[in-house]
């Protein structure tokens, strides 16, 4: 695995962020103050190649919400980078277009222990493995399995938390009051929307 001397640890956080909350925050706070990241960026992913588009929140939506809750955070960002490239898209491909553009940085895969299951389904898992460091995070009911004496991952016992993008969504949908499982500005906007009501 290859190490780049001096260069600023980035932390890797994929997903749909449909809707971002608490939860997504306080992992991405916890690798940067709790271990040896720099900093860690939101990657809002377009399109999961295992997820039903039919739900998902428009792109540009999602990633509004995004720089809405984090704001002006100096170790916490977010990128777009998964908009440009061909879709569905691929976690080694995106990897390896940011780590081309971005010399300066060593980036690392932050991910949940329940990835694990189907990791070997993931395109070019391998590479991933000896090119990248993965931190991974407690998911209740999974394991590291046969991972669990690879050097590339290091598991951190971050606080679990059970909010689920899903779950507020029906919640919003249902009409009930999801005001304290995200950023207040973050609910605000939502509700002005009306997303996910119908």
């Amino acid at each position: 695995m290859s190490k780049r001397l001096n260069s600023i640890k980035t932390g890797l956080l994929f997903g749909s962020f449909n809707p971002i909350h608490n939860g997504h925050l306080i992992l991405a706070n916890y690798m940067v103050e709790f271990t040896d990241l720099d900093e860690v960026w939101f990657v809002v992913s377009p399109q999961n190649p295992l997820k039903d588009k039919k739900s998902l929140l428009a792109d540009y939506h999602r990633l509004a919400l995004v720089r809405m809750a984090i704001e002006d955070n100096n170790n916490i960002k977010v990128s777009n980078i998964e908009f440009k490239m061909p879709k569905p898209s691929f976690t080694i491909d995106t990897l390896a277009w940011l780590q081309d553009s971005n010399s300066d940085r060593q980036f690392i895969l932050i991910c949940g222990t329940d990835i694990f299951k189907n990791f070997h389904k993931w395109k070019n898992y391998n590479e991933i493995l000896n090119q990248y460091s993965i931190y991974t995070y407690p998911r209740p009911g999974f394991t590291l399995g046969k991972y669990s004496d690879n050097t590339s991952i290091k598991l951190y016992n971050a606080p679990l938390m059970e909010i689920s993008s899903s779950f507020i969504r029906e919640g919003i949908k249902k009409g009930k009051n999801m005001e304290f499982w995200m950023p207040a500005k973050v609910y605000k906007y939502m509700k002005e929307m009306h997303f996910y009501e119908k």
